[in-house]
Order: C-alpha cells, then structure tokens, then sequence
C-alpha cells in the first residue's frame, strides 16, 4: 500500500473514532476523549490510536486507566461502526493507548533548562528571552 495512502487513512479513521466517541459512546468511563493520532500498520490488522483525557478531567494515570479501559471495552463497537463507515477491504484492530507527546515535551524542556547556561548569551536572541525595553536612544532618532 502506497505511504500516502496509509497517511490518508490514519487521518480518516482519526476523524471517524473521534466522531464516534462524541456521538455514539455511551459508557461513562470513556468521558470525551481527544484522539491525538492514529498508526495503521501496513497490513492494515492493527491501528494503534492514540488519545489524552478530554477537557475538565483530571490528568493523572488513575482517570486515564480508567478511560482506557473503557476504550477497550468499546473497541468492538467502534470497529463495527468504523467498517460501516469507511470503504475499506478490512478494518483494523484498535488499540487505544496514552499520548505521550505532553508529558515528554515536558521532559525535555525540563532537562534542557537544567543544561543551559545560568547566564545567557546576549548575543543569541534564542537564548537571550524576551527583551524588557528599548533604550531611549535607539528608540528616537538623532537630532542635528
């Protein structure tokens, strides 16, 4: 299957699972989750699909355990609806994991600030942060 295809795909069942989980989901446990991405293998027997708890709930493993769960538990009903949806030969099998990406961009800052120098370079305007005021003589032009 060509690359740009799969690239299709994964955003067209992204589409299809976050409608579905707003529309037609029922079991509380799952809430309103934000479905961040989708993986489709090649072969198309696995999609690995990626979501975050959704606004107002709290962002601790124990309420993403239970969302997940719940996710699991509708993963059957979602591929049904999924396979009445779209038009394709087989639908995969869905497994809803944790997105990640926050809590390691978090990471990374983190240890980036760590690393950093304490005084920063004033010559790199990246480094430097954000500039407090201008002086007065670059700010007005030179009279003669």
């Amino acid at each position: 299957m060509p690359r740009r295809r799969l690239v299709r795909l994964n955003e067209q069942i992204k589409r299809e699972i976050s409608e579905l989980l707003l529309v037609e989901v029922r079991d509380p446990r799952v809430g309103s989750p934000t479905v961040t991405s989708v993986e489709v293998t090649e072969d198309l027997w696995l999609a690995r699909v990626y979501v975050r708890p959704g606004l107002g709930v709290a962002d601790d493993t124990e309420a993403q355990d239970v969302m997940l769960e719940g996710l699991a538990k509708a993963a059957p009903f979602i591929r049904r609806a999924l396979g009445k949806a779209l038009k394709i030969r087989r639908v995969p099998e869905l497994r809803f994991l944790p997105d990640r990406t926050l809590e390691d961009a978090l990471r990374i800052n983190r240890i980036l600030r760590e690393v950093a120098p304490r005084d920063r370079d004033e010559s790199d305007p990246l480094l430097a942060g954000p500039q407090t005021s201008r002086p007065e003589s670059a700010s007005e032009p030179d009279e003669q």
